[in-house]
């Protein structure tokens, strides 16, 4: 007998841990009634086998439990009026004593043999009109061990009864009977009649052998035991559920609550997991096509600067060809002599217009040519965040704020997207945003106003004066140290030295200006691109927190399935 007793409080104690496991996943995902319901399974593990009476006002439960009690104490009290209007734990107590819980819960401790077995909840009516009894009510379940429906014998068929059935058996699937109390109140006819209708009633609902018993507590308490319909109802828990049973039999009512708490989160994590893998998807889709239109700038760049190299190279070797003819030899001393008559220009007049010529081809070429290729690469930049923004109001929905368990969750994500939404749209609409004051800088024909435009138009601008403002500091680097030397040429005595000097300052702006136009738009874009993620940092952390539970809850999930069903296989 000792070792079975160990035996029974080893089985408890792992029972005790796989509830602490799920009530750690509970607590994680923030779902306050589901622990509220296991803090107190957890509480009641080793209380008695627990019978939950619930009916109808007026239906007799207060006189059931007091007959079914057998004492001459009105344990519950029964009056011509509801006087239930708190729930009732009756519990074994050596003496007498009532004790307060709150508001809406007393426990009363009674010195009756049969409740050394089993403990009675007496519970408001499923119709008071006291909306939060019903709730109260509900929160019994889930660690009832058999629930005892009570109908008036003459009208079993009321709709408030009915549905709270309903909720028990689809939810939890209690243990259940049902009782016709106040029989003595219609004739035996009649309450045949009503009596097979609960059956057939109970049977449509999916009980494959309901128990229903018919019982009048006033003819019990009046000492007509034969009569009363009491010595068939106390046969059926004799036999089912007391003399030593109560405990196994509450430890598989147990074993099952938690597998039905585990299956209810599982239903749930489906929708979770399936929301999850959707913003995942949501999330690489972004990605990806941020990625995608960030390629097509850098494709679009790379044929800018291949288009300006080209321009450069055709007027550099035009004026190339230009120089070394115009300072040949005869053509110095032919324009030195003309010069002297006045016919024509002298050789300083010449290569000063022919500096100009040169400033004024390269700078207008480029020019055009860096406008119109930089407003390819504003185009691409919009039409990113355009396509964000658009993917943005088009996410998928799976996991509702109407969700039994993770309605919360759902909300926080709605508003998260939400809040995605609005701060994107407002970043496409802010043109500071697209203002970068570290290339403006170095623009002298770039200032802030230039920025009160709308988002990402303003970005053709931006680039535009930063790129031709290099174009600038590249043909003045070369015609500066060209001008030097034309100073100091005479009868094209350094003319080999002014055209190799010419190449060389030819060939330092062509790799100064393909770096700078190249590294600089590559920059900018890149930066705009890194703007553009930042939005997605609070989405981004809500996946990864999601990704994490996900996988903590279904882990513990599966442990706790495997050491329940373990203990069900074993009892």
């Amino acid at each position: 007998m000792q070792s079975n007793h160990s035996d029974f409080n080893h089985k408890l104690s792992k029972l005790a841990i796989s509830t602490d496991k799920l009530l750690d996943i509970t607590r994680e995902i923030g779902h306050e009634k589901l622990e509220l319901t296991l803090v107190e399974l957890r509480d009641q593990l080793e209380a008695p086998f627990t019978f939950v009476i619930v009916g109808e006002v007026k239906a007799g439960k207060s006189s059931f439990i007091n007959a079914l009690l057998d004492t001459d104490k009105e344990i519950c009290k029964v009056a011509p009026m509801p006087m239930t209007d708190t729930i009732q734990q009756i519990l074994y107590g050596e003496t007498e004593r009532i004790e307060e819980i709150n508001p809406y819960l007393k426990k009363i401790y009674q010195p009756v043999e049969i409740l050394k077995e089993i403990a009675i909840v007496d519970t408001p009516g499923t119709n008071t009109i006291v909306a939060h009894h019903q709730e109260i009510t509900e929160r019994f379940i889930p660690y009832s061990d058999l629930i005892v429906f009570v109908f008036e014998a003459k009208n079993p068929y009321r709709q408030s009864s009915w549905e709270f059935f309903d909720y028990i058996n689809a939810e939890w699937h209690r243990k259940i009977v049902f009782v016709l109390q106040q029989k003595d109140l219609l004739p035996e006819a009649d309450l045949k009649i009503n009596f097979d209708g609960v059956v057939e009633h109970a049977k449509k609902k999916g009980i494959s052998d309901p128990k229903v018993f018919a019982v009048s507590a006033k003819l019990e308490q009046a000492d007509f035991h034969d009569i009363s319909g009491f010595k068939e109802i106390r046969s059926y828990i004799e036999n089912n559920i007391t003399g030593g049973k109560a405990p196994e039999l509450k430890f598989q009512n147990n074993v099952h609550t938690l597998l039905t708490i585990s299956a209810k989160l599982d239903d749930s994590m489906k929708n979770r997991i399936s929301q999850y893998d959707a913003d995942v998807k949501f999330r690489e889709e972004i990605k990806e096509l941020i990625q995608t239109q960030h390629l097509k700038t850098t494709k679009q760049i790379e044929v800018l600067s291949d288009n300006l190299l080209d321009s450069y190279d055709n007027i550099t070797r035009q004026k190339l060809d230009d120089l070394e003819d115009g300072l040949s030899f005869m053509s110095v001393v032919k324009r030195s002599f003309s010069s002297i008559f006045g016919k024509e220009s002298s050789l300083k007049e010449w290569l000063t217009t022919q500096a100009k010529d040169f400033e004024l081809k390269l700078n207008t070429s480029l020019r055009d040519k860096l406008q119109n290729g930089i407003i390819d690469v504003a185009e691409n930049i919009q039409i990113m965040g355009k396509l964000v923004d658009n993917k943005l109001r088009y996410s998928t929905t799976i996991l509702k704020n109407n969700d039994e368990i993770f309605a919360d969750i759902a909300e926080r994500r709605i508003n998260v997207l939400k809040d995605l939404q609005q701060s994107f749209n407002q970043f496409m609409n802010t043109a500071e945003n697209f203002y970068d004051e570290r290339m403006v800088s170095e623009s002298s024909k770039m200032t802030p106003n230039l920025a009160a435009g709308g988002g990402v138009a303003i970005v053709g601008v931006i680039l535009a004066a930063v790129a031709q403002g290099a174009v600038f500091d590249i043909t003045g680097g070369v015609l500066t140290a060209v001008g030097v030397l034309f100073a100091g040429v005479t009868l094209g005595l350094n003319r080999s030295k002014v055209i190799g000097k010419f190449e060389e300052e030819i060939i330092k702006g062509r790799s100064k200006m393909k770096q700078e136009v190249a590294e600089k738009l590559d920059d900018y874009t890149s930066r705009i691109r890194q703007k553009i993620e930042s939005n997605f940092f609070e989405f981004d952390q809500m996946l990864e927190k999601e990704g994490m539970t996900i996988m903590r809850v279904n882990k513990v999930q599966a442990e706790i399935r495997d050491e329940l069903s373990t203990m069900k296989a074993n009892s």
